[in-house]
């Protein structure tokens, strides 16, 4: 109704009225601004907010994986939570009376007998365990492409060390994070593999002995292990992993995101998507990682103690496999031949040690390359831009060497699930991997090698004479030729932007001020080393301005 028809007090009410309405709102918007000023001036987050919003977040498919390792925790955080709700972390005897039939009436643990209620009695129990086992298998798997990821691109050089230093100790948290949750439930799969776990402590010189019996609270199997494992897997490894994954975020905000080489990008800037495109980009994903970790949960089986049944310590469990990223150490320890030494009245399990010795420098190596590359190229700039895995053929090609060790092992973790499925020799399988752990390594080395040196010369190619478009032409005299296209500028920029070093020298300094002139061992075979990082047959020379010019101008005529 129009306000003319109203009469004098009804208009001046309505118009009051309006006025109000139109007040009100921006009160509102102003009294919002005050609180979260007031906010950040007390928490002193004023600068760090404003210089956060300005970050640029580079845009490539292979940064998901660190955000896939995040997910997944939080996931296995909040599935963890819950389950602790029902769980039982004793190792008491108990009659089971559950929904599952096949084991009524038998005497189990409570540990036992508390993830049977949840599998079969708690509502969306069985679901939400199965998506903590999976979460969990992801995070572990994550964790190791993205550390690959960043030691084949070199973003472990300066100043990302120290990056580097917490995703290697996050990876060994997950590992044994794993183990500890994998032998909660108390069944006869997780009992076989702490038989593995107490062989292999015991084999340790001098404290073997006082290590098992600690952790088992006596004789094997013990009666505290459950309710110590569980403190370990809930309280102590989550809280480190949170520590570590807060100090890793706080890093990677102050040095800024690594990007890879284009057009416009140096050491001095980041191009890519502001904060806030990236955090609903972020938030899109994570629901995505989450449902598909639901899905694989609703539809794929994993871990079901009711099939293995309660631990006996005088069974054992045909065809037990450890998760995924504890097959190193299973592996290890099944190639490794029986062998036994006795030193001053003590029996010395070689076969035990050995694997422990192994499994620990393989992955002792990975933690501290970016430290040891450092030492043997004297490089110690700050490095933002991102290097081409071909562009670094020996560190490219030890990476893959380390990679075929693991896979190799992790052959060997399934010697008996081969031979059976495969109706071949289980010794024959055993062999089999002993060979390759020696034999696998140099050849994907070489292979490796002489491939990202390939891809180098087929980058010189495309630099000097352009794209193959498929074209064929026939010259006046009857040749036949294919018709190459120049490569826009972009894509050259990317194929010759990558920095060529030069070894170091043993008798003078290097190109970033190696070592001066000695005869001492160490100098000696760091220079040996740098050869055999940057020296002949290491790379490719890149095409030079007058060799582009030449080749173009001729082009041109």
């Amino acid at each position: 109704m129009d306000n003319c028809a109203l009469g004098p007090a009804a208009q001046e009410t309505a118009e009051a009225t309006a006025s109000a309405g139109r007040s009100t709102e921006p009160q509102r918007g102003r009294r919002g601004e005050k609180v979260a000023e007031w906010t950040r001036g007390r928490l002193g987050v004023r600068n760090l907010t404003r210089s956060g919003m300005r970050k640029a977040f580079p845009d490539h498919w292979s940064f998901m994986l660190g955000e896939i390792c995040l997910y997944s925790f939080l996931i296995v955080i909040a599935t963890g939570i819950y389950l602790s709700l029902y769980f039982h972390p004793t190792m008491n005897q108990v009659e089971y009376r559950g929904s599952y039939m096949p084991l009524r009436g038998q005497m189990v643990s409570e540990a036992f007998d508390s993830t049977m209620h949840i599998s079969f009695d708690v509502r969306g129990g069985l679901l939400i365990r199965q998506a903590h086992h999976w979460a969990a298998l992801i995070f572990v798997a994550g964790i190791f492409l993205h550390m690959m990821r960043v030691f084949f691109t070199g973003a472990f050089r300066r100043p990302r060390e120290l990056n580097w230093v917490f995703g290697f100790l996050l990876l060994v948290l997950a590992m044994f994070a794993g183990l500890t949750g994998y032998d909660l439930p108390g069944d006869l799969l997780s009992g076989t593999g702490l038989v593995v776990v107490n062989g292999t402590l015991l084999s340790v010189p001098i404290v073997g002995t006082y290590l098992s019996m600690f952790l088992f609270g006596g004789e094997f199997p013990g009666n505290d292990l459950v309710a110590r494992f569980n403190t370990i897997h809930v309280l102590v490894i989550p809280g480190l992993m949170v520590g570590l994954i807060v100090a890793h975020l706080i890093l990677v905000f102050r040095h800024k995101h690594t990007q890879y080489p284009g057009p416009g990008r140096t050491n001095r800037n980041v191009i890519g998507m502001p904060l806030r495109v990236h955090a609903v980009k972020a938030s899109g994903y994570f629901f995505l990682v989450t449902g598909v970790i639901f899905v694989i949960a609703s539809i794929a089986q994993i871990n079901p103690i009711w099939e293995y049944g309660p631990y006996r310590p005088d069974q054992v469990s045909a065809g037990s496999q450890p998760d995924w990223y504890m097959g190193v150490a299973d592996g290890l320890i099944r190639v490794m031949p029986g062998w036994e030494i006795s030193i001053w009245g003590h029996t010395l399990a070689l076969d035990n040690l050995i694997p422990l010795l192994a499994g620990v420098g393989l992955f002792l190596v990975m933690g501290a390359y970016p430290f040891i590359e450092a030492w043997v190229t004297d490089d110690d700039r700050e490095h933002h831009l991102l290097d081409r895995p071909r562009n670094r053929p020996v560190r490219t090609g030890l990476g893959a060497a380390w990679i075929s060790v693991y896979l190799v092992v992790l052959i060997g973790a399934g010697n008996d699930i081969i031979a059976t499925q495969f109706h071949v020799s289980v010794n024959s399988v055993t062999w089999a991997v002993r060979i390759g752990l020696f034999l696998v390594p140099i050849v994907v080395y070489t292979v490796t090698k002489r491939w990202a040196l390939g891809l180098q010369r087929r980058d010189r190619d495309k630099v000097l004479h352009g794209r193959e478009t498929g074209i064929i032409k026939r010259l006046p005299h009857g040749e036949f030729v294919e018709v190459h296209e120049p490569l826009s500028r972009e894509r050259l920029h990317i194929l010759t932007a990558h920095e060529q070093y030069q070894p170091i020298e043993s008798g003078g300094p290097g190109v970033q001020g190696g070592p001066e002139s000695s005869t001492s061992r160490t100098r000696r075979l760091r220079a040996r080393l740098s050869r055999g990082f940057y020296g002949e047959g290491t790379q490719i020379p890149k095409p030079t301005v007058q060799e582009y010019e030449e080749i173009t101008s001729g082009r041109r005529r």
